[in-house]
């Protein structure tokens, strides 16, 4: 612990910067609350087109992009006093939203996303590259501070949930 803190001190970051996972949760993704010794508390649920989930006791609440750790403290925070002397909730993502891939592609369609996964490993669950294909004009649509933004990718960067992939065909 006395580590940490000497990292956080010299380094000059603060703590609640130190987050271990910067994705943000959006429609689709799947997560799982629960809160220690309160099995009749445990939800499984997929966000809404909206980006939010139904809790006992809170009801309807938005939690598009919230990381887990601020999904975490947000229930917290809510549930404590009212509800719980000292919740201990914990989230997780149990399914990404999917991913899309279509173009010059043997099997374009949506696919379950998984940390990790490249453009090119995004091509090859699609069924590889048709011989039409072009690997060098691929488009990726992705949302970003919520605006749809088009970049040219290369294969070997990082697709995430919700992208839609395009593979161009190639003239030569």
């Amino acid at each position: 612990m006395l580590c940490l803190g000497l990292l956080v001190v010299v380094t000059g970051v603060r703590a609640e910067e130190m987050s271990f996972s910067r994705y943000g949760l959006n429609s689709g993704d799947m997560v799982s609350i629960t809160i220690f010794g309160e099995e009749d508390m445990k939800v499984e649920t997929r966000l809404s087109d909206a980006g939010t989930i139904s809790y006992p006791f809170l009801g309807e609440i938005r939690v598009k992009g919230m990381t887990v750790g601020q999904l975490q403290n947000f229930l917290t925070q809510k549930l404590k006093g009212d509800y719980f002397v000292d919740p201990k909730v914990s989230a997780s993502i149990t399914e990404y939203r999917k991913f899309f891939v279509s173009g010059e592609v043997k099997d374009p369609g949506g696919f379950s996303f998984e940390p990790g996964l490249t453009l090119e490993k995004a091509v090859a669950l699609a069924g590889g590259f048709t011989q039409r294909a072009s690997r060098k004009d691929i488009i990726v649509n992705r949302e970003e501070k919520g605006k749809l933004t088009e970049r040219t990718m290369k294969l070997d960067e990082s697709v995430l949930p919700g992208d839609i992939i395009n593979v161009k065909e190639s003239f030569f």
